[in-house]
């Protein structure tokens, strides 16, 4: 499985204008690793996006696209609006993707 995580919008948006996004492939991960990226992937795609109040306009807006097994799901959703499931998934990429 192969996760694409990509930021658009928010205050500091021109910061991330050329940045490409950040991809994670679980293959060469630890299997444990693997299992929970693929447990929250799961929990993401199966919640229903919150409805967007649109009182944020400026919030940080993610894309995340889930490739396996040769299907694609894309899951948008930003600050403004976010489900449970696809914030603790966002988190994870994140500290995947830290510096350090």
């Amino acid at each position: 499985m192969k996760v694409t995580l990509e930021s658009y919008g928010g205050l500091a948006a021109a910061a991330g204008l050329r940045r490409p996004p950040d991809v994670l492939d679980s293959a060469p991960q630890p299997q444990g690793a693997a299992a929970e990226l693929e447990r929250l992937v799961a929990a993401a795609v199966a919640a229903p996006p919150p409805e967007d109040s649109g009182r944020a306009r400026d919030a940080r807006g993610y894309s995340i696209t889930v490739e396996d097994g040769g299907r694609s799901t894309v899951l948008e959703q930003s600050d403004a609006a976010m489900s449970p499931a696809f914030a603790a998934l966002l988190a994870r990429l994140r500290n995947h993707f830290a510096p350090g």
